[in-house]
């Protein structure tokens, strides 16, 4: 393993499109949502494990969720949790992450990764993982990873390859695109110019400082001099205090959207955004009437194309639905049609807080 890599997976998510299952106060990257005995994050985590150092791997969260990261991560090193005071989206988080690695490694590689998506062939992973790292290693830029379309999925970013470099697969970012609307994804899918963007991005590690630098005020700039040494716990101090001043920014729209030096990579080693309904049923394999039950007991007939998530004690008995999401988790219930439900689903959360309070969501 190489000692300069790095790994920062972000966790301080809310959930929200996987609700009612998914709550504030237990998200959905610290579900086991599918039986397997691990959660999304301690999925991730292991896999990173298996090619960057225990010690490189950071974990960006929330501070209500920090208790959970420990309990979930045992083995991460407490200074490893970078826990954020309020949420900020995840340019923010990527500027800690940074402040906090290039005083470690001035020379690192950055990978940085979403706790909630599936992998399908982990030795295409790795592969394309390192050949990414090899290309950041020899060029100033960000590159994602990106994977063609499989379906004109309206949850899901888009970027549009450009010319080619020099390098086998990857190429110049010519647009991007967060969550079009679907006829405009099926214009991008019939182009064959457009990939998925997966969220995990690398870079150098001065690059990404610099290129965040740009985008966000200079919070760290106390701080921020070769000459101050300073430690964690007084680093963690001057977060609590100053991270609010940060915009609610994503890198997305901070850095792919605007600088001249992002990169594509065309991978292919099977891949799923688990963050939403729609995108679990896709990844995961189907019963009978394409039906995909998760870890719950059901009887179902006449039915088909649906996606179903009840509780351990519960049965569900389910005749003449087609295309539907069936979910119940504690005092919710919930019953919507799959396609396009990121957007409803924000719809009923706002709703039902209004009307009813946090209780429920």
């Amino acid at each position: 393993m190489n000692n300069n890599n790095f790994c920062v997976i972000l966790s301080g998510g809310r959930g929200r499109r996987l609700w009612p299952c998914s709550r504030h106060d237990f998200p959905k990257q610290f579900m086991d949502f599918f039986g397997t005995g691990r959660s999304q994050l301690q999925q991730t985590y292991d896999r990173f494990l298996k090619i960057i150092p225990k010690d490189n791997i950071f974990v960006s969260t929330n501070d209500v969720y920090a208790s959970i990261v420990r309990e979930q991560l045992p083995d991460m090193p407490e200074d490893n949790i970078l826990n954020e005071p309020i949420y900020r989206n995840t340019a923010p988080s990527a500027a800690w992450a940074c402040y906090r690695i290039s005083h470690i490694c001035p020379d690192a590689n950055v990978i940085v990764t979403p706790s909630d998506q599936a992998v399908i062939n982990e030795e295409g992973f790795f592969r394309n993982i390192q050949d990414g790292l090899n290309f950041v290693t020899a060029n100033d830029g960000l590159l994602t990873l990106g994977v063609r379309p499989t379906r004109p999925e309206p949850g899901y970013g888009y970027i549009q390859m450009g010319e080619h470099t020099e390098y086998e697969g990857i190429y110049k970012v010519k647009s991007f695109t967060e969550k079009p609307e679907r006829e405009f994804a099926q214009l991008f899918m019939a182009s064959n110019e457009f990939y998925w963007n997966t969220g995990i991005f690398m870079s150098r590690v001065t690059f990404l400082r610099e290129s965040l630098k740009k985008v966000l005020p200079v919070v760290f700039r106390t701080i921020d001099k070769d000459d101050i040494n300073i430690s964690i716990s007084e680093e963690k101090e001057y977060v609590k205090e100053n991270f609010p001043r940060f915009p609610n920014m994503s890198v997305d729209f901070g850095i792919l959207e605007k600088s001249k030096d992002v990169y594509l990579m065309n991978c292919d080693f099977g891949w799923a955004d688990l963050g939403t309904w729609h995108g679990i049923y896709e990844a995961m394999e189907k019963g009978e009437g394409d039906n995909v039950v998760l870890d719950s007991d059901v009887i179902l007939e006449n039915s088909s194309n649906n996606i179903i998530r009840v509780p351990k004690d519960k049965l569900a008995v389910i005749n003449g639905l087609d295309g539907f999401i069936v979910a119940e988790h504690g005092n919710v219930l919930l019953i919507c049609k799959k396609e396009d439900s990121s957007a409803m689903i924000r719809k009923y959360i706002s709703e039902v807080e209004i009307k009813l309070g946090e209780e429920f969501t």
